[in-house]
């Protein structure tokens, strides 16, 4: 376990956890229960696990506090099962990457499972059971009532996980996850103020594209996603504000608020990954089959662009790095 930030006047908090090695079990519990009322427990209580989750917690995961907002990722490798305290207030944003979150709702008798690919997002003013299923990988969220309930009401949204309003929303709470560290006060006003207005993004189905806020989360959103295609030929500014459903002069006016341009970052990874290609021990790629599978236009345009990022070309390079 390792705590991450101190708070800063009660409005920010963080912390890892592993607790996946055999055996952690109820240490592995006991790590978790006091680092999270340390870090976050003044805004979201920890749920209360059954006994068989509390012997054989097998985790990886991290949460922040940002102010009244508190976020989760978690990566099970056994099952979980537990119900939140009685002082359960919040809209509840569960995210479910890989496995399933079943939600068993008292207010209405009702069993629901989230499945990998899917959000579910609804307030919850009592307490709820829930289990998952083992190697659940999940991101939570529990924000403020007082100030999403009049835009959720009484609703249950569901839908999918790479809808563009979620991708921007789990963009900001990994780059909150990333710099929480080094957040001054007014670094945690504005992750806050993106935090709600993402939330509402999700429950209102759109984004404000013209909104400044949202221009860091838009712009990581859209790394992320480039991250995912590097290799693919059709990878370009315009598929990428076509997935993020937003004109690519605004995808690029979001990219230049940090000095680059989307064409540049997606050239600079690649060049990135064909780098890597030439260190690997076993297997190595000729220049030609790296230019074509990085989707240079030939050659020459490869080592040009490589030498202009690594000072080297690609074989002077590669030469160095042979043991």
């Amino acid at each position: 376990m390792n705590n991450a930030a101190p708070k800063t006047e009660g409005s920010r908090g963080a912390f890892l956890l592993d607790s996946t090695r055999a055996g952690a079990g109820p240490r592995g519990f006991e790590a978790l229960r006091r680092a999270w009322e340390t870090q976050i427990g003044d805004v979201f209580r920890l749920p209360s696990f059954s006994p068989a989750t509390i012997g054989d917690l097998r985790v990886k995961g991290r949460a922040a506090k940002v102010r009244d907002v508190a976020i989760s990722d978690v990566r099970s490798t056994s099952a979980l099962s537990g119900t939140p305290g009685d002082d359960h207030d919040a809209v509840v944003m569960h995210v479910v990457r890989r496995g399933r979150w079943t939600l068993d709702d008292l207010s209405d008798r009702g069993e629901h499972t989230v499945s990998a690919g899917q959000f579910r997002i609804r307030h919850f003013g009592r307490p709820y059971a829930f289990e998952t299923a083992p190697h659940t990988t999940t991101k939570i969220l529990a924000l403020p009532a007082a100030r999403l309930s009049p835009v959720l009401g009484n609703r249950v949204i569901t839908g999918p996980a790479d809808s563009p309003e979620v991708r921007l929303l789990v963009a900001h709470t990994n780059m909150v996850h990333a710099t929480i560290a080094d957040l001054g006060p007014a670094g945690v006003h504005a992750a806050h103020s993106a935090l709600i207005e993402l939330a509402k993004a999700v429950m209102q189905g759109q984004f404000d594209d013209a909104e400044p806020r949202l221009a860091p989360a838009l712009a990581q959103a859209a790394k992320d996603l480039a991250n995912s295609h590097l290799a693919d030929p059709e990878l370009s500014p315009a598929m990428l504000a076509r997935q993020l459903n937003v004109s690519v002069r605004t995808l690029q006016r979001a990219f230049a608020a940090s000095g680059e341009s989307v064409s540049a970052y997606i050239r600079q990874r690649r060049l990135e990954e064909a780098r890597l290609a030439l260190t690997t021990p076993s297997g190595r790629w000729t220049i030609s089959e790296l230019a074509a599978h990085w989707h240079f236009s030939d050659s020459s345009h490869f080592i040009r662009a490589f030498k202009k990022q690594y000072g080297q070309t690609p074989a002077e390079y590669a030469a160095t790095t042979r043991p």
